[in-house]
């Protein structure tokens, strides 16, 4: 996750109040989706660097950064467009997700990223679409990957 803000946002968030609106750019991809579906936080349309945001209601919870537990966070879009629910049940399998948080008056500068969640549990219903935003799990990966035998590793022995 790239946290590297830049010194206008660490001034805002720093200071005691503050004119700067942040934004959260969602992008929905997948590759049976014939192109990502772009959603901001924003009321209106956001470009930010020359991709259309389309403005729809979602709540998404953030990860937290708990020490041995696996970032999770929550997504819930309004079923407001037909086009989420419909690219939902089209898939095969969890679509990946990208988070980015950007200001308002600097939309091309992202300011937070969260990448490579997958969109998993979902439920839909006539008024949202929900799911989890879940990491690959690498604590359950065997360690080490590979038998250390002259089969694979001629070279050791």
């Amino acid at each position: 996750m790239s946290r590297n803000p830049s010194l206008n946002t660490r001034t805002a968030l720093n200071a005691s109040g503050t004119g700067e609106v942040f934004l959260i750019l969602l992008t929905l991809s997948h590759p049976q989706l014939a192109e990502p579906i772009r959603v901001t936080s924003d009321a209106v349309t956001t470009v930010s660097r020359e991709q259309a945001f389309s403005p729809f209601p979602f709540d998404l919870t953030l990860p937290d950064d708990a020490e041995g537990a696996a970032p999770a966070a929550r997504l819930s879009i309004d079923n407001i467009d037909r086009r989420v629910v419909m690219a939902v049940r089209s898939l095969q399998s969890a679509a990946y997700v990208l988070i980015e948080i950007v200001r308002a008056a600097a939309p091309d500068v992202i300011e937070a990223k969260f990448e490579d969640f997958r969109l998993t549990d979902i439920s839909y219903d006539s008024q949202v679409v929900a799911g989890n935003l879940t990491l690959e799990d690498f604590i359950s990966e065997p360690f080490p990957a590979a038998i250390f035998s002259p089969g694979l590793f001629p070279g050791l022995f």
